[in-house]
């Protein structure tokens, strides 16, 4: 078979990047999701859907700590083209428990859009909440940028933004070729100028301090994307943090959990002690 990526066949990019098919239970663990963000969003209704732009998705869940704090921005993942912002709305458990208001952005998927409008809609958004946090008890000027596989991408992506002081990527992409020539290209359409211009790899490095985490049990091409740019960030505020025994859906629960290590990540990067509560 003829090789595609770094010595793959096609089969084997695609298995590379096929998350869900490599997690044998991935289907459970969505559910459980589902049923965990259900709860904590009855608990937390008060500002759900505040709309940020003009399109369907183009919504926001504010879930308000029980004081003026820091505010963490999570972005979901699911390759650009599923998911939605209110499956994960369990992670907000974490940051909640050390005082930190936590907003959940949802944006249109592709094919309905390109990469470049994702982009787009995520830094609105964050502008949205530069301007609005406050009256909703979070700080403007102390806003952390997260999100989970592609959602690590785009936190990447976003790290510039006014108000963001520094970001926590979990299990992202950050190098776009292989997601070019693999299966996950039929929705996103991504041209080789595509690749270049949106590859936080290939972009001008933020000196903001990034931390990248992945689970040691994730496909081997998820942590070598975040090996490399970790790499490519050398010297740099931020580090690679990978989590023993994590794969690509347990990692999750690292942030969900208030004494998670991700959790606890988040409050230092907002300035909190790890003793927050």
């Amino acid at each position: 078979m003829k090789a595609v990526y770094r010595g793959m066949d096609q089969a084997a990019l695609d298995a590379g990047y096929n998350n869900s098919a490599a997690v044998r239970n991935s289907g459970l663990l969505l559910q459980d999701f589902d049923r965990r963000s259900a709860a904590l969003r009855a608990a937390h209704d008060a500002h759900l859907d505040l709309r940020y732009g003009p399109a369907p998705r183009n919504r926001i869940d504010y879930f308000a700590a029980d004081r003026p704090g820091s505010l963490l921005i999570f972005i979901h993942g699911g390759y650009w083209q599923m998911r939605a912002k209110e499956t994960f709305s369990f992670l907000a458990s974490g940051p909640l428990a050390h005082g930190m208001h936590v907003a959940m952005i949802g944006y249109t998927l592709a094919p309905d859009i390109s990469l470049a409008g994702i982009v787009d809609e995520v830094c609105a958004a964050i502008t949205w909440l530069k301007i609005h946090a406050a009256d909703l008890g979070g700080d403007p000027d102390r806003m952390i940028v997260s999100g989970w596989s592609a959602g690590g991408h785009l936190t990447a992506m976003c790290l510039e933004q006014p108000g963001v002081i520094g970001g926590l990527a979990i299990s992202g992409i950050y190098d776009l070729e292989p997601v070019r020539l693999s299966y996950l290209n039929e929705k996103l359409r991504l041209t080789e100028e595509d690749e270049r211009s949106l590859s936080p790899l290939h972009r001008p490095l933020s000196p903001r301090p990034l931390v990248l985490a992945c689970g040691t049990a994730e496909l081997s091409e998820l942590q070598r994307q975040s090996e490399q740019f970790a790499a490519a960030r050398s010297g740099l505020p931020g580090k690679l943090l990978p989590l023993a025994q994590h794969d690509h859906f347990t990692i999750l629960n690292e942030l969900a959990d208030p004494q998670g290590v991700l959790a606890l990540e988040a409050c230092a990067l907002a300035g909190l002690g790890a003793d927050a509560d």
